[in-house]
């Protein structure tokens, strides 16, 4: 996608494809609090860009760590796709309407927490893989149902096998879900100027403060905090939430300022959440 969109806007350049397997990519099979450390989708990618060998990186936003490794810069963010989880069940059962005791595929702390909160007559299960691999291992009958980010099926054209997207109300999305990010090195102020044109400035300030208020957690993306904001009338509005991994316990609260002003914005919904207990809730999810 961002490729063709490049070729479009610089058609006197040629620019060639390069595909780079992450650790997470290489490891299917290990489960993702295993692997531990932040970044495991991007780190071989990073380091390509750093050396040389390619010109710039492409990752879903949301894979992104907070801290960009020195001389690297995010030129662009795209334009935001659905934001939302989708929820595709082997029965064509909504969420609500599955059986008690339902197996349901998914290896995000955030979700699971959210799943577990709206009912706690089923059971989340570690799922690795990429779409395909999760789709197969669904029909397989390895699992009830599963939830994917809806951004990724639409953009494989599979968006026919989604049952419903569970409405923000139930499921805040990870900060930054719906977005591509494109690294380049910072110094490199050619491919910088290539990528401009491909930056959406709405959905960057969006994603500015979804990301400020992650920071001001101290989160990261193996962790139970979900964030969206929106373009509301000039302004934005921000939701956030930090739920315990039992799904018992949750914050939530939302917030609108000036889009002028993301990380201002994050930080003060940050400041909200903390004083009504997120701390707390995030230091049990962090228990072993």
């Amino acid at each position: 996608m961002i490729l063709t969109r490049l070729e479009e806007q610089c058609p006197s350049r040629r620019f060639v494809f390069k595909a780079i397997a992450s650790a997470g990519d290489r490891q299917p099979d290990v489960r993702l609090v295993a692997l531990g450390e932040e970044g495991i989708f991007v780190k071989e990618l990073e380091a390509a860009l750093s050396g040389g060998e390619i010109d710039c990186a492409v990752h879903s936003l949301k894979d992104l760590p907070l801290a960009t490794p020195e001389g690297l810069a995010i030129a662009a963010i795209t334009e935001r796709d659905d934001a939302h989880d989708a929820f595709i069940s082997r029965s064509g059962r909504s969420f609500e309407e599955l059986p008690a005791g339902s197996r349901i595929g998914t290896s995000s702390p955030r979700r699971i927490s959210q799943l577990r909160r709206r009912r706690k007559d089923v059971e989340c299960v570690e799922i690795r893989g990429n779409v395909d691999t999760r789709l197969r291992k669904l029909q397989e009958g390895q699992y009830d149902a599963i939830v994917l980010a809806a951004c990724g099926l639409i953009r494989l054209g599979l968006e026919d096998r989604i049952t419903e997207l569970l409405p923000f109300e139930m499921m805040l999305p990870e900060p930054g879900q719906g977005c591509l990010a494109v690294e380049a090195r910072s110094g490199d102020s050619r491919m910088i100027e290539m990528l401009r044109g491909l930056d959406h400035a709405p959905s960057r300030a969006c994603v500015e403060a979804e990301r400020a208020l992650l920071a001001a957690l101290g989160g990261g993306c193996r962790v139970p905090i979900a964030a969206h904001a929106s373009r509301q009338e000039g302004g934005l509005t921000l939701e956030g939430t930090v739920v315990s991994a039992d799904g018992r316990e949750a914050v939530r609260d939302r917030i609108s300022g000036v889009i002028t002003e993301p990380v201002a914005l994050g930080e003060r919904l940050a400041k909200r959440l903390i004083e009504q207990g997120a701390p707390q809730l995030l230091e049990k999810a962090l228990r072993p």
